[in-house]
């Protein structure tokens, strides 16, 4: 197999589960992730949230469409004020135990993954906005942290 970076798209957050959550697409193709996919993980998306505490309710998602066909949903969510949270779902995907090859069927992983060497990129991002915008002031300011995406791009040469 040969190794190529994917194109990275940020998309507007959206509110969910009572968290404001940045959206990051990942795809090995120009076109974008088919709309049946992206409903799906937004269906699922909700139940990979972090529990509500005192964190601002910020958080970030990975939704990764694979060149096997398969989709990957990871959830990043804030918590403890500056700890990360991680939900996973992935979908036709049999290797991770989804029962079919449908790529909208979304199954909770419960493996110990964090995400693949494509989903990994808006982490360090995230981190530094969220460092920026919410854990450093002395007023939080989750409004900004959610305006400070990563540009769409490749995944490498971040």
């Amino acid at each position: 197999m040969t190794f190529a970076e994917k194109r990275l798209t940020a998309l507007e957050p959206i509110e969910l589960g009572g968290r404001f959550i940045k959206r990051y697409h990942v795809t090995p193709y120009p076109e974008p992730i088919e709309p049946e996919i992206e409903r799906a993980a937004h269906a699922i998306l909700p139940s990979l949230l972090a529990p509500p505490d005192d964190t601002p309710p910020g958080g970030f998602a990975v939704l990764h469409r694979g060149g096997d066909g398969a989709a990957y949903l990871n959830v990043y969510s804030w918590y403890w004020g500056n700890a990360l949270w991680l939900g996973c779902a992935s979908a036709g995907q049999p290797a991770l135990g989804c029962p079919d090859l449908d790529p909208t069927h979304f199954m909770k992983l419960d493996l110990p993954l964090v995400g693949c060497v494509y989903e990994l990129p808006p982490i360090v991002h995230e981190r530094n906005a969220w460092v920026r915008h919410v854990f450093a002031p002395e007023r939080p300011d989750l409004a900004a942290y959610l305006a400070d995406s990563l540009p769409d791009g490749t995944t490498g040469d971040r």
